[in-house]
């Protein structure tokens, strides 16, 4: 068990330097938030001022997509969670001297608009994630990705968060160029039937239990025409998140931050870096690599030369399996050496036990 237990550190360092041979950025290391157990009933109308949220720490401030390379946003942002026995609860706090939003119809394209986005994929697996959206109108579209829309995933619109409740509350006015607002802020409350559909996993979930999840931030550059707010022409939205991508797209569940479900105290609980993340980053260089090839050859590879990776960089228990139109790629699980991880062609990633395969 202690052979299995370093290996993970051991492995991820070796990619990393791999990464670095080949002139590759790694991505931002994954952000981990511990989500309490609320000790009082939430009511859900944007205020933030229940008792329970006292005791939620706040999460580090946002940051731009792509990290570290691009500015600090101009304006702060930050999350909070709990969870009970009915629902998962998230709170953010958004900075803006000009609050601004004008969608209406539930489901419409909120981004357009200012906006808070969480993103969630409880299995971890890279398929059947969800997305919200929310403007400053308490304005919402939920959907459902199949699997990333870089896998062909289709974006399931008709899809609704079952019991979903949400409100904003406003530190200021809505759509007045006159004046200087404070910002605005977003209580969520996502009961466990609307996230049960997305998971084999426990839910509710079990002290301890991780689950993927991050948040964004849309901001438009606005100016004032004719005395209305109006988005300055041929200039694209920041996207500010909490836990870093490294490229402008949200749709890498892979890179997105990790919640873990605590029923200690509140700030007793420290995060455990998912001790498995070395094996799933290796089977993700794999896949980018295999896409890569598959865009120039039409067909994908069966070994790490053919992918021009550093064979270095791996544990010689990779195995790759191939037709012209898919892959299968296997590394041995880090805490479980009976059990292995696969990904699929198709960014599909999953612990696999081979006694239950064999069945």
């Amino acid at each position: 068990m202690k052979q299995s237990m370093f290996a993970f550190p051991l492995f991820l360092a070796i990619a990393v330097a791999g990464l670095s041979q080949q002139n590759e950025v790694p991505p931002p290391e994954p952000l981990g938030y511990v989500c309490y157990r609320a000790a009082e009933p939430i009511k859900i109308d944007g205020k933030l001022d229940d008792n329970a949220w006292a005791a939620a720490p706040w999460s580090e401030e946002f940051v731009d997509i792509e990290g570290d390379k691009k500015p600090r946003p101009r304006f702060k942002t930050r999350m909070k969670m709990l969870w009970d026995d009915a629902a998962l609860y998230i709170a953010a706090e958004m900075e803006e001297p000009h609050v601004w939003a004008t969608l209406t119809e539930h489901d419409s394209i909120i981004f357009q608009d200012h906006d808070f986005e969480v993103f969630l994929d409880p299995d971890g697996d890279n398929q059947n994630y969800c997305e919200l959206e929310l403007n400053a109108k308490n304005t919402t579209w939920d959907l459902l990705l199949t699997k990333p829309y870089r896998d062909q995933g289709r974006a399931l619109n008709g899809w609704e968060i079952i019991g979903l409740k949400t409100a904003v509350a406003l530190d200021g006015t809505l759509n007045n160029q006159t004046d200087t607002d404070r910002g605005w802020t977003v209580e969520i409350a996502w009961p466990w039937p609307g996230l049960k559909e997305l998971t084999s996993a426990a839910v509710p979930p079990r002290d301890g239990d991780q689950w993927r999840i991050d948040f964004s931030r849309v901001e438009w550059d606005m100016e004032t025409v004719d005395g209305k707010y109006q988005k300055v022409k041929k200039r694209r939205e920041h996207n500010w998140v909490w836990s870093p991508i490294g490229a402008i797209d949200m749709h890498r569940p892979e890179r997105w931050g990790y919640m873990q479900f605590s029923t200690a105290k509140p700030g007793t609980a420290k995060f455990q870096p998912d001790p498995e993340r070395g094996m799933r980053d290796l089977l993700q260089r794999v896949y980018d690599a295999q896409h890569e090839h598959f865009a120039k050859t039409k067909t994908y590879a069966d070994s790490l030369e053919a992918l021009k990776l550093d064979a270095k960089a791996f544990p010689k228990s990779l195995r790759i399996e191939r037709t012209i139109g898919s892959f299968d790629a296997d590394l041995p699980a880090a805490t479980m050496p009976q059990s292995k991880w696969r990904i699929s062609q198709d960014s599909w990633i999953r612990r696999i036990d081979p006694a239950k395969e064999k069945k």
